[in-house]
This record gives structure tokens, sequence and C-alpha cells, in this order.
């Protein structure tokens, strides 16, 4: 593991180097796009952090490739070149994206052909893990779900990247849960190529992102971009097609229950549930509107949490907090009976909610003391508006953290205090 960890440091330093020279350069020759309508940052940052990324992991592949270690895994090189080659393409057309925002064809056009490339040259799903044995997919079926995965997993995580320091945080803690379940079968069952490959692909994504993620915080400096996202995307991709394709469940000496012998199948939606769940709920919303799929709005998950009232931080702990229930949860099922899995899940599902919905009920009270209050109370003009019978109260964001809105809302609350005292 100490080699897959060094891997991993290395993408993280040189990442966070490139990083900090990109975030420079780009403010200084002005390499960012104009702030729109649906982005919650508000002053110019550079979106160049996923050409630091992807050069922080080539890096990261080419010293391992020189390590006798991972000989196993370089001794057939083409599934390697195509990994790379695919980051290629989507680093090149995320990049050309934030520069010149292209239209979704020709964003599609690019990932399907990086996708293309990846199950071309043999890292795709050619069969399909079920109880006591495995699906064998036919070469076409194999690759036309390679490629609908893969392009689906990178639109998912682009979704979600709309807060600072979300993406990279997301990728790392699903990316560490997947990272001990490869190591887990690399130590239970024979090793082949892929399960070494989906451990080091895993590894030096988590370096990177780790790298990033202290440019990337709150007040962000820098932002990975369509090039970040979508490359996050694909390498998540690859490494779980890597491993579910290659697992006979009926080889796993803990693949004793029902839900162990699913795990393969499981894990990736787990790892990947938040980014999932936005993509979906943001197709089907722009479908029904006869709209793009592909077309921008601000209704995405993490832009509901601040509307409700949470700010940027908090809004996207929330969002680790989901992640690693859900992950943790399922990966807990190697390890113990399925009854303390569930209780986990249940558990930390149920605090998520009432942490994610904690701002609406203070929201409720101060709606109920502006509706209440009397003309003499003194509560002022901000937090009327806060009132959702004004009509004005579609016009603002209650999620603005200002003094102005918080002093709004404890008056309101003092007045409903007064109007109940009396």
């Amino acid at each position: 593991m100490i080699y897959y960890v060094a891997a991993g440091g290395l993408s993280a330093v040189v990442t966070f180097g490139l990083s900090i020279l990109i975030a420079r350069l780009g403010m200084k020759y002005r390499l960012y796009p104009a702030i729109r309508e649906r982005d919650v940052h508000k002053r110019p940052t550079p979106r160049l952090g996923g050409v630091a990324m992807f050069l922080g992991i080539l890096i990261a592949f080419g010293v391992a490739s020189q390590l006798p270690q991972f000989h196993l895994i370089f001794a057939k090189p083409g599934p390697i070149f195509a990994i790379l080659g695919a980051a290629l393409i989507i680093v090149l057309i995320g990049v050309a994206d934030d520069i010149w925002d292209l239209d979704w064809v020709t964003k599609l056009a690019g990932q399907i052909i990086a996708a293309g490339l990846l199950a071309w040259q043999g890292v795709q799903l050619t069969s399909l893990p079920i109880v006591g044995g495995i699906v064998v997919l036919s070469s076409y079926t194999g690759l036309i779900v390679t490629v609908l995965a893969i392009v689906l997993v990178m639109n998912a995580i682009n979704f979600i990247d709309g807060l600072d320091g979300l993406v990279a945080g997301v990728a790392i803690i699903a990316n560490g849960v997947f990272f001990i379940y490869s190591w887990i079968l690399a130590t239970n069952i024979a090793q082949t190529e892929y399960f070494n490959l989906a451990s080091l692909i895993t590894a030096v994504l988590i370096g990177a992102c780790v790298g990033f993620l202290p440019l990337n915080w709150h007040p962000a400096k820098l932002f990975m971009g369509d090039a970040g996202a979508l490359l996050v995307g694909l390498l998540m991709a690859t490494s779980a097609i890597s491993v579910t394709g290659s697992v006979d469940v009926g080889q796993l000496t803990f693949a004793k229950q029902l839900v162990p012998a699913f795990i393969p199948i499981l894990l990736p939606f787990a790892i990947l549930i938040v980014p999932l769940l936005d993509f979906g709920l943001a197709v089907f919303r722009r479908l029904r509107a006869g709209k793009s799929p592909f077309s921008a709005d601000r209704k995405h998950l993490h832009h509901r949490l601040l509307d409700m009232g949470h700010t940027d931080i908090p809004a996207v702990l929330i969002f680790y907090a989901w992640t690693t229930v859900v992950a943790v949860g399922c990966l807990l099922f190697l390890f113990m009976p399925a009854a303390r899995a569930l209780t986990f899940i249940a558990i930390g599902l149920v605090v998520c909610t009432v942490v994610t919905l904690s701002p609406l009920t203070r929201r409720k009270a101060v709606e109920t003391a502006v509706q209440l209050a009397s003309p003499e109370d003194d509560v002022p003009a901000v937090a009327a508006r806060l009132d959702p019978l004004d009509a004005a109260a579609d016009m603002i964001s209650i999620g603005t953290d200002t003094a102005e809105t918080d002093a709004a809302q404890d008056a309101a609350l003092d007045a409903l205090k007064k109007k109940e005292a009396t």
C-alpha cells in the first residue's frame, strides 16, 4: 500500500504547486470568464485547475511506470495510454468550454470519443457480477454500456461542481472508500492488472484532489472548471469499471451474504449517490420544461441548500456527510452483519436529513413572525421580504449570509415573542 500512497502523494504535491502557479498567472493575465448569473462566487476566479490536476496525475503515472512494484500494471501499456489519452481529450474539451463556452453537442461528442477510446483499449465492462457467478456481456453490449456509464459519471460529477471545495472533497471521500474496497479485493483473491490499475488510478486521483483542495476551499482562489470535474468523473468511472467488470463474486472469501455479493455493483453507485441524484433531477427537470438536459440553470442541489439558508461551507460539509454515510455504510457490509451496517446507514441518513433541513425551522419561524407582526412592531423592511406572501420574497435568496439579513431575522423573531407575550 505504501507505493500507492507515495504515488498519490506525488500527485498531490505536483498538483498543489501547479495550482498555485496557475492561480497566480490566471489573475495576473485575467484568464477567467465573466461571472454568470447562476454562479455562487462573486469575484472573478480562474477555472484552469483541471490542468494542474491532469499534470499531477500524468507525472504520478510516469514515475509509477518506472517502479518495479507497478510492473504488472504497465506490462500492457494499451489501457494506460488509453486512460491518459482519454484524460487529455477531456481536459482539452473542458478548457475549451471554460474559455469559449462550447455547445453541449460538442462537449458530449468529446466525452463519447474519450469513453470510446477507453473501451476500445479494453477498459470496459465485459461482465457483471451476480450472486454465485457472473453474467458475460457481448463485446457490443459491453462497449455501449461502458461508454454510457463513463459519460453519465462525468456529467454527474460536473453537475455538482458549483461550490468551493465540493467536487474535490466528495471525490476524496468517495475514492478513499473505493480504494479500501479495491485493496480488499487485491488481498482476498488473486491479483490482476485491473485490480492494481484501479487502485493506482484511485490513489493518484485522491492525491490530485488533495493537492487542489487548499486552493479551492472557500473562498476559492482557483476552480477546477469543466476540465477538472470531467477528469475526476472520467477516472472515477474508469477505476469502478476496471473492478466491476473483473470480479467473480464466487471467488470472494467475504461474499457470505446477499448484499456483499452485490458490492461490486452497489459501491460504484454508492460513492456517486449525490452526483447521480443531482444529475437525474436536473435531467428530469429540464426535459419536463422542454429544454436540453445539458442546459444550465440554478436549481442544482447545492443551489437549493443555499436557498434553504445554508452558507457555502456548511452546504459543502452536508454534501460530504451524505457521501460518507452512503459510501462507508455500503462498505461496512464487508466487515459486519447486515443489520449493523443498515443501522449505521439509517442513523447517518436521519442525522444528515435533520442537519440539511435545519434552516427551514428558523425560516418558518421568521415567516410566522413577519405574518403575525402588527404595524407598530419593530420589524425591519428586510425581514418583511422573508414573508412568502410578499411578492418580493421570490426575488431574494434566503441563503444570503449578510449581517443585515441575520439582524432582520432576529428582529422578526423578537417581534413574534412580543406578540406571544401579549
